[in-house]
């Protein structure tokens, strides 16, 4: 492959569509997602673009951009496609996969090496699987990458120091309005702390630079505190309600976690884990990399940023997103090494590894379909040609790796992990259908078969985005003493109750009310057997009358 301006483009386009359009809309919506899609439509049908709510209620935890994107999308398309929806993450995850390149190119990466970084990024495990999940995080750490380029060319006085600080000025203010600081303390402060220590800063120079630089702070603060400022004068209270718990989730236990908790961070990184983990020891790598300087950068800003989220104590997989970035170009020096120079490897331990490490993944491909056959046959019985064909391709794949492992032509090997990658969400990932299955599964929308024009439903103290995102509409949560006043306007309603709580309820309220449980709503994708089952995506449905 010859490495011009355009070709590596198009190809990071193609296989970034292949890893997230592909089955996009398997994977049931989620809680932060319900809340990013339920906040959406809200914006739409009530009109509250900038005094944002959830279920009626103001929601004001995350920035809204995430949600005005999303909005964009309904209006023009609807919310009833789960798929459509996700398309906006999709093209965010783009960005980030092309700014990964043409960053790399800019920091020092040849083009091939570039290249092979941006499909590094888009393979990672945890980066696509949050590319095809439509709430806050890739957004934020996307437009916070693309601030971070455009940040390079100032501090390293490029041209165009101007259109350097507007462009990297405004994506760090999308940043911060997709999710506040987060990606301001996870990406851009280790960045800014590992090229002090790395590049140094030199203020001293043209002074357009340093107005370039101050014109990004103000941009880039200015535009992305806007929106907490406006609703701090609109609507303070709410909001100092919320900024209070925000706060001391970060603070207190929390989902509090010890401070190793990420420290295997690398595993996120799905195939490249073992090239990850390689890449990041120093005395391993510092005399098998092109550029010890920007290896040690690269390294820094990766560990920076682990150190960083590791002494916050609420912890939680998905927060260790931004790490796998910078962990994704320092991974690419060693898998730069092992191309230029896998054919004549004279270490044993070198040979040993990297054998180790791709020879691991072209078996779990050769073995894929008996593990399929004898473990899982049982559970994919109504999915025969998907298995059949994800069977075919991977034993195939992984056929292809360890051939061109045997012959050490490593530049093969790395293209067949990529199309092992792709593969594996084309062919493989429906048969995900077969293991999320409940057969109690009743979704809120058959409800509406109960419900006539002048009834309103109602959720008993609890509330439950899945469900409110399920059902399409807004569900007030009441408590017992409410249930008089709703019936004096109305002769009946319709009350969501959890199960567990139902024969209480009906007890306390019989005596009053003719009561009636109709129906019921479980929106696990698992058994109640299972370990898996939540009981807050389960409802009974009663319709609650006037005696």
């Amino acid at each position: 492959m010859s490495y011009n301006n355009s070709k590596p483009l198009f190809f990071l386009f193609i296989v970034t569509v292949i890893m997230l359009v592909p089955n996009l809309g398997i994977l049931p919506v989620n809680i932060m997602e319900a809340r990013n899609f339920i906040t959406a439509r809200e914006m739409v049908q009530d009109n509250h673009w900038f005094l944002t709510t959830l279920n009626g209620e103001p929601r004001y935890e995350k920035p809204p951009l995430p949600t005005w994107i999303t909005a964009l999308v309904g209006f023009f398309f609807g919310f009833d496609s789960v798929f459509v929806l996700r398309l906006a993450v999709v093209c965010i995850t783009l960005l980030l996969v092309i700014y990964i390149y043409i960053f790399s190119i800019k920091i020092g990466f040849s083009n091939k090496s570039s290249f092979h970084n941006g499909l590094i990024v888009i393979t990672s495990f945890y980066i696509y699987f949050a590319g095809r999940d439509n709430q806050w995080d890739m957004y934020c750490h996307s437009f916070m990458i693309i601030s971070i380029f455009y940040l390079w060319g100032i501090l390293k006085k490029n041209k165009y120091p101007l259109k350097n600080a507007i462009w990297g000025g405004l994506c760090l203010a999308f940043s911060l309005l997709s999710k506040g600081p987060v990606s301001l303390y996870a990406l851009l402060l280790p960045f800014l702390i590992a090229y002090g220590v790395i590049y140094k800063y030199k203020f001293k120079g043209e002074k357009k630079y340093n107005l370039a630089l101050i014109l990004y702070c103000f941009l880039g603060l200015g535009i992305g505190m806007s929106w907490s400022a406006y609703i701090h004068w609109a609507d303070p209270d709410p909001l100092a309600k919320m900024a209070k718990i925000e706060t001391s989730r970060w603070t207190n236990e929390y989902n509090s976690r010890p401070i190793y908790y990420y420290w295997s961070f690398f595993v996120q990184s799905g195939v490249w884990a073992v090239s990850a983990l390689l890449a990041l020891l120093y005395p391993y790598m510092k005399n098998k990399v092109f550029n010890l300087k920007l290896y040690k950068f690269t390294l820094l800003w990766t560990l920076l940023s682990l150190i960083l989220l590791s002494i916050i104590p609420e912890k939680k997989v998905r927060y260790i997103l931004p790490t796998l970035i910078p962990l994704a170009l320092n991974t690419g020096f060693y898998i730069d090494y092992l191309w230029n120079h896998f054919r004549k490897l004279h270490s044993k331990k070198d040979q040993y590894l990297a054998i180790f490490n791709f020879g691991l993944l072209g078996t779990i491909g050769i073995l894929y379909p008996l593990i399929l056959y004898f473990v899982f046959r049982k559970y994919i019985i109504n999915q025969t040609s998907w298995m059949i064909i994800s069977s075919f391709i991977l034993f195939f794949i992984g056929i292809g790796i360890l051939f061109f492992l045997l012959y050490k032509k490593f530049n093969q090997v790395f293209y067949w992990i990529i199309a092992l990658q792709c593969s594996v969400m084309s062919f493989a990932f429906p048969l995900a259908k077969s293991f999320l299955y409940n057969p109690n599964y009743k979704s809120a929308k058959n409800l509406r078969h109960y419900m006539d024009p002048k009834m309103d439903l109602y959720d008993f103290k609890n509330m439950t985005p899945e469900i409110v995102w399920d059902y399409g509409k807004k569900i007030p949560t009441i408590d017992l003493s409410e249930i008089d006043n709703i019936l004096k306007k109305n002769n009946k309603m319709g009350l969501l109750c959890q199960s567990e709580n139902t024969s209480e309820l009906i007890k306390l309220i019989n005596r009053s009310y003719k009561v009636n449980k109709v129906s019921y709503i479980d929106l696990n994708i698992v058994p109640p057997n299972n370990k898996g089952y939540k009981s807050r995506l389960e409802r009974d449905f009663l319709i609650i009358s006037k005696k």
